[in-house]
């Protein structure tokens, strides 16, 4: 049986099987829809930190400050700066330095690697502390600044960098 009579019976039930599964996905969308917003409206947008941030980002991206009136709602808030925390030198290292000192990351001498070591310590402790707390870029690598941890005193540095010179002498 080939021929046109079976062509158009595979053609109606091709497109009856297409249609039915055009209408499951859109009893599937509609339904999803209709369940979203119920639950959008009663836990999601009824809520407070949902709220605040929405009204965060809707804000005016700037102000305007007219001459002889009041501006005060225009001054910048600055924030106050972190205090920073002191911590000790091991400590500092297990936090941060171990990331780069540890692999060798970066052109960073290992940890205990005295061969590595040897010719930064013969510039001297003055040296090392300055690279560490304001960064450097060398031939061997790149250090940054407070290896990046800029939440703690430079004194903890400094000591982080003893603590890892005590270690590979």
């Amino acid at each position: 049986m080939s021929g046109p009579s079976h062509d158009n019976h595979f053609f109606d039930t091709f497109m009856l099987v297409l249609g039915i599964l055009v209408l499951i996905a859109f009893g599937i969308y509609f339904g999803a829809s209709a369940i979203a917003s119920r639950t959008q409206e009663t836990h999601v947008l009824s809520d407070p930190m949902l709220q605040a941030k929405v009204v965060d980002r809707i804000q005016p991206v700037g102000k305007v400050a007219v001459s002889g009136e009041d501006n005060s709602a225009v001054a910048e808030t600055v924030a106050a700066p972190a205090e920073l925390k002191e911590m000790p030198g091991d400590q500092v290292y297990g936090t941060v330095c171990v990331a780069c000192h540890g692999a060798g990351v970066a052109g960073a001498p290992k940890f205990g690697d005295k061969a590595a070591w040897a010719t930064r310590i013969a510039q001297g402790a003055d040296t090392l502390h300055k690279h560490a707390l304001e960064g450097y870029q060398g031939k061997a690598g790149v250090m940054p600044a407070k290896g990046g941890l800029n939440t703690v005193t430079d004194a903890s540095i400094i000591a982080a960098v003893d603590y890892m010179v005590s270690k590979s002498k």
